[in-house]
């Protein structure tokens, strides 16, 4: 009995009074980490824990779970306390390890894609805490227990706070031109371009629509700022990252009802959701946006929220915590 106490109090002591190792386990197959799994690996790093990634690069279940022993390896020199996986093919993968507890985070298209979905369900049973980033997808998940609502968090920086002339100076574009952003890249069928270019073309004036494609984050930053509005017209979402990246720099958002967008621009000013994937209806709302240009309060909402990196990353962290205690 004594010796169980002393563990218990030993594991206890490690997991309040010192820092731990935590292994980020997400997909490299692009060559680089997704940006924002990058900065919430950051805003840990800032609390004072040590982090490494582990880049999967590999496609389909296949091709995963073939870097369960490369990945095993990679524990061995880490020797990480927890693993956080980021979506639910590199969760399974995470789970088939049983040497450390594995927290998964289900980012929308794990969830909303049937082929993969099968996976994820696997991961969620199989690992320690699960986290998804929208109540809609925590829902379709149907899990009781061991699971969190905590949408992915956003850097807030003082260029965030960048006017619209002093951006569009710095990005040499004229005042009065009609700038609308896209939220990702025209390729990416999920994004579902075509919706946006037959809205943008139902406007009857001269409005640029530029797609987030090959920019770092400064200068998607100030685009943010510069643009009199953000278009969304996905098919599917999760908690997408590009509107709390908009509604930080103010930006105003028109965008179909997907993922957690109604809830993120709820009572925002000059934001709007239409109810249907309907062209003329987009079209309507972007006008409202484009005859009266202002700003939003979207970046209040943002720190209402508690979408901030460093209030995602202490829940994350109090998840940890007891996923430690659980271990011990």
């Amino acid at each position: 009995m004594g010796n169980v106490l002393l563990i218990k109090f030993l594991c206890r002591a490690k997991a309040f009074n010192q820092k731990m190792k935590v292994l980020f386990v997400a997909s490299y197959n692009k060559g680089f980490f997704s940006p924002f799994i990058v900065e919430q690996a950051q805003a840990l790093e800032k609390a004072g824990y040590q982090v490494q990634f582990y880049g999967v690069v590999g496609h389909g279940i296949i091709g995963y779970l073939q870097l369960l022993k490369d990945l095993k390896l990679k524990i061995k020199q880490f020797q990480p306390d927890i693993i956080h996986a980021h979506y639910g093919l590199c969760g399974l993968l995470a789970c088939l390890q049983r040497q450390r507890p594995v927290v998964v985070t289900f980012h929308g298209s794990d969830i909303n894609q049937s082929n993969v979905f099968r996976y994820s369900k696997l991961a969620m049973h199989l690992d320690k805490w699960n986290i998804f980033v929208s109540e809609a997808n925590m829902k379709k998940a149907g899990l009781k227990h061991k699971c969190s609502l905590i949408p992915c968090g956003i850097d807030l920086t003082d260029l965030q706070l960048t006017t619209r002339s002093q951006a569009r100076e710095k990005l040499n574009i004229k005042k009065d031109n009609k700038l609308v952003l896209f939220s990702g890249a025209f390729d990416n069928k999920v994004k579902n371009s075509p919706l946006a270019f037959q809205t943008i073309n139902l406007l009857g004036e001269s409005v640029e629509l530029k797609e987030l494609k090959g920019y770092n984050r400064e200068q998607v930053t100030l685009l943010m700022c510069a643009a009199d509005a953000l278009l969304m017209t996905s098919f599917i979402e999760g908690s997408p990252q590009v509107v709390k990246e908009a509604m930080a720099c103010s930006c105003p958002i028109v965008s179909v009802d997907v993922g957690d967008v109604k809830e993120r621009i709820n009572g925002v000013e000059h934001c709007y959701i239409a109810h249907n994937h309907d062209a003329q209806e987009l079209a309507d709302l972007l006008k409202n946006v484009l005859s009266a240009p202002k700003r939003t309060n979207g970046r209040d909402k943002i720190i209402a929220d508690g979408l901030d990196n460093v209030t995602v990353s202490e829940k994350i962290i109090n998840i940890y915590k007891t996923i430690t205690n659980v271990n011990c």
